[in-house]
């Protein structure tokens, strides 16, 4: 996207943030017109005293010039909290359009996509497009000028008034620390929310299969909801402290030159500088002041929010998985047959040739090769995370492309290589695909795949919460990941790999789990341990896409071809 096209659609972005736009022009102009105005009542000052009028009428000068200062202090704190809400505003509004837009997308896109720097896009590249599109560009417009330009006319005028002026700025270092303090619980929260919301995000696309899988997209974009909003409420107060150091610094600052106006006036009075003088230099130091501290680097923070706006509209601009047919259950037997299939990730190159296979409903299928054969591509066309080139895929007679996928993967359970249990109790892990579940339910079907032994010896049972880093061993996570889906009960089992990262006594308990869970259902199995796989009623035997061998394990040991030198290589290697 071109420059002007990323400004336009930002500015269509922040179209319901007007009313705030509002306040913040106000603001802007009251604060303008009362910054402007205080240096004409130090002139008057230095005329009065000049004059040698009498010390009341000074002081009345004196009270007016605090309330102007005091006056243009609230009106920039006011003028910054409005902007600060657009902001937080605008990036509560991106993140939500983008966590929408995510889940709407297929899992190719994921696919080809990295993580972290998906993560990015959700928090720093949001934050710097609020940041740097909405504030840097007043900012830079305006302070380059009026700071050269101050700084410049300070010296033309004196350099002893310039060094005071430049002097003062420890001051409003000093108090801004301490406002600093004050708000750093407050900063340290949202950096808490933050962190909160970027691992639920990793978590989302780290197990996006099995999240679109078990229908869960809802309840995941619910979770994400309520992060999203606490970091909303926490960005909000610690920015309203934060709001406070700008202003305060800004009063200490033009207290201080009210001094340099009393300066400027001895001066005067030795005729060392002319009132007027005195009084353009107040005008311009005044001016200094304000970019002061907001200048430093923002030519690279409105660089780096341009850059970001492009990187996080190219997702929302990303293509969306839709379903063209309603969301209606269809219940189904899982016979499943593949006609004439092809299939590329690159449609130049394809991997998968005119496949075609009839799995009647109750089968248990074994698909065997080596990496890369097309085993996990068999997979996602039947779950559609990817369509066919060509051909069609049936499900007792219908075509899976007829159906909506969130309906066709209702009927499908999986039991993955890498575990993904997401973070919660284990009640709630087991129930994930069934919210409707009892715990006596819950219980029992744990019962039933061996899992419910090591669930009690958790520190709270079944109420006990895992995480990421959590103290399961690979076979135990298993063990949960195939109570899950016994719990749902599907008609059609997809087993990846389910017992390649475990040891070999894990295994034994693995495996008497999903003999259990693969009764009377249609599965498809996919080891590299071929050993595990020697009672399947057919075994596929994949090479670059093409199934080149199929039957039974005696059948296809009888052949002596691809099977055999694969399942005598691993025995071979095995007992060596």
């Amino acid at each position: 996207m071109s420059i002007q096209a990323i400004l336009h659609r930002m500015l269509n972005d922040t179209k319901n943030f007007r009313f705030a736009f509002l306040c913040s022009f106000i603001f802007a102009i009251l604060s303008t017109i009362l910054n402007l105005y205080a240096p004409l009542c130090i002139g008057t000052i230095i005329d009065r005293i000049t004059a040698q009028n009498p010390p009341a009428a000074i002081m009345s000068q004196l009270v007016l010039l605090i309330i102007i200062y005091l006056l243009y202090s609230l009106t920039t704190w006011g003028m910054m909290l409005a902007t600060n809400h657009i902001a937080y505003s605008f990036g509560y509004t991106m993140r939500s359009a983008l966590i929408k837009k995510l889940e709407k997308l297929p899992v190719s896109f994921f696919d080809t996509q990295d993580h972290g720097d998906l993560m990015t896009r959700f928090s720093s590249d949001v934050d710097l497009m609020a940041d740097g599109l909405l504030q840097g560009l007043s900012t830079l417009l305006s302070g380059i000028v009026t700071v050269v330009a101050a700084i410049g006319f300070m010296l033309q005028i004196n350099l002893a008034m310039t060094m005071i002026v430049l002097l003062c700025t420890p001051f409003t270092f000093l108090v801004g620390k301490l406002i600093a303090q004050r708000s750093h619980k407050y900063f340290v929260a949202k950096a808490n929310d933050l962190g909160q919301l970027n691992s639920h995000a990793q978590e989302m696309m780290h197990g996006i299969r099995t999240l679109k899988a078990y229908g869960q997209e809802a309840a995941a974009q619910k979770k994400f909801q309520d992060l999203n909003q606490a970091l909303y409420h926490s960005g909000q107060k610690s920015q309203f402290y934060g709001s406070l150091v700008n202003p305060s610094t800004r009063l200490v600052t033009n207290m201080a030159y009210t001094i340099v106006g009393v300066s400027g006036a001895i001066l005067a009075l030795m005729q060392q500088i002319t009132v007027g003088n005195i009084s353009s230099f107040l005008l311009y130091s005044n001016q200094f002041s304000k970019p002061f501290n907001e200048i430093s680097g923002v030519m690279t923070q409105l660089q780096s929010a341009l850059a970001s706006a492009q990187r996080v509209f190219a997702i929302l601009e990303t293509i969306e998985e839709e379903d063209t047919v309603e969301k209606v259950s269809t219940p189904v037997n899982g016979h499943v047959c593949f006609s004439h299939v092809s299939f590329g990730y690159d449609p130049r190159h394809l991997l998968i040739r005119d496949l075609s296979l009839d799995i009647p409903a109750g089968s248990r299928i074994a698909i065997v090769g080596r990496t890369g054969a097309g085993k996990t591509t068999f997979i996602n066309l039947l779950m559609r995370f990817y369509e066919c080139n060509s051909g069609s895929i049936m499900l007792d007679g219908i075509d899976i492309t007829t159906m909506s996928r969130e309906n066709l993967r209702s009927h499908f359970g999986m039991v993955l290589q890498d575990t993904y249990l997401g973070e919660d109790s284990i009640y709630h892990i087991i129930a994930y695909g069934k919210k409707s579940a009892t715990r006596e339910e819950v219980i029992q079907v744990a019962k039933q795949s061996g899992a419910h032994e090591f669930i009690q010896r958790l520190p709270q049972g079944y109420d006990t919460r895992l995480s990421h880093h959590s103290f399961l061993s690979q076979g135990q996570r298993q063990l949960l990941s195939i109570t899950r889906v016994m719990l749902m009960d599907p008609t059609i089992l997809i087993l990846d790999e389910a017992t390649s990262n475990i040891d070999t006594r894990s295994e034994a308990h693995v495996n008497a789990a999903m003999e259990k869970l693969m009764q009377g259902k249609t599965s498809f199995v996919i080891a590299h341990r071929l050993s595990t796989i020697v009672d399947s009623d057919r075994i596929l035997v994949m090479e670059q896409g093409n199934i080149v061998e199929q039957g039974t394990h005696s059948e296809l040991l009888a052949k002596q071809g691809a099977y055999a030198s694969l399942y005598y290589s691993q025995f071979a290697h095995l007992t060596h």
